[in-house]
Order: C-alpha cells, then structure tokens, then sequence
C-alpha cells in the first residue's frame, strides 16, 4: 500500500476528519488529506510531532525497554490518534507516524485503532 492509498484507508474510518502521514524527525507530513478550515493538519502534523518527541524523551529518561504503540489525545468533541509505524531511524526506532483525528460522536475508537494497525503493516514507503 502506498501513501496515497493509506491516508485514504485512514480516512474511511467512521468518524474520521482529516490524516496525515508524519516524519516526526523532521516533523514534516508526507501526505494529508482532508482537514477543511478548521483542520490544518500540516500544523497539527508539527505539533504533533512535539508530543511523539516529549514522550520518547521520557521514555528513553526512564530507560523504559518499551515502545510506543500509539498515543491518543481525547478532546470534548474529537480523538486524535497518533499511531507510530514504518522505516527505523538511527536509534531502531520508528520515525513515521500516522495521524487520525476522529469525531467522538462518529467514531468508535477501537476499530479506528484496529483499522491504523491494518496499515501500518500493509503501508510500503
């Protein structure tokens, strides 16, 4: 599966509102899709990018033999879930995530989690 085919499996799931595929290295996306006015997900894709740092900083401080699977930030009206995936960095880390963000009152966060899986191990980059 491709990029383009990915972001468009991601954004078929119930509920979702915009996707993107992020280095977080260089906290760049490699692809969006939709979004709208309200959603600039190149923005959210670089903030986004702060968060996977924070929390692989923390871990590597607690020397935590771990990793992540993926994060989730649950809003009053919205998921968004970043789900870590594909090539290996310096480290052996991965150094791509997807990006979800999900209406809460659309979306069941299980198979949206489920479906990120899916592509993860069928996404080639």
């Amino acid at each position: 599966m491709n990029i383009e085919t990915a972001l468009k499996e991601a954004l078929s799931v119930d509920g979702a509102v915009g996707v993107a595929l992020v280095d977080f290295e260089s906290g760049m996306s490699l692809g969006t899709l939709g979004g709208g006015d309200w959603l600039d997900l190149d923005v959210a894709a670089a903030g986004n990018t702060e968060v996977v740092r924070a929390k692989m900083r923390v871990m590597s401080e607690l020397a935590l033999d771990d990793t992540i699977e993926d994060i989730l930030i649950t809003l009053g009206r919205q998921y968004h879930l970043i789900r870590l995936i594909g090539e290996t960095g310096r480290s052996g880390a991965p150094t791509l995530f997807l990006y979800l963000v999900l209406d809460r009152n659309r979306a069941n966060l299980a198979l949206a989690r489920h479906h990120l899986r899916r592509i993860e191990n069928d996404l080639t980059v």
